[in-house]
């Protein structure tokens, strides 16, 4: 199965996997979306590894090279495990 991003007003839902295969594709989907505020919604995001956390961080510089910002929620178990891990989990702000 492969990633998708599917836009909802100022809510990008994720789903698939977001790993090292997928990130780059991802990456470039999202940037037509980042026009403004943005609340990602992950709930749907079938497996991750440590390329969904950079991943959210290229998200982050994009948003503040727009003069915008975005924002995570309903992260996976598992990404919420690696950004524990990194010691990241103050840098991914949280949205409704």
């Amino acid at each position: 199965m492969s990633a998708q991003i599917a836009s909802e007003g100022g809510r990008l839902r994720v789903s698939g996997p977001i790993t090292l295969l997928t990130a780059a594709e991802l990456g470039a989907a999202a940037e037509q979306y980042l026009t403004g505020d943005v609340v990602v919604d992950l709930a749907a995001v079938t497996e991750v590894d440590s390329s969904a956390l950079s991943l959210m961080f290229e998200w982050q510089r994009a948003a503040q090279r727009r003069k915008c910002n975005v924002s995570f929620c309903n992260l996976p178990a598992t990404l919420a495990s690696l950004a524990d891990l990194y010691g990241v989990t103050d840098l991914i702000p949280a949205g409704a």
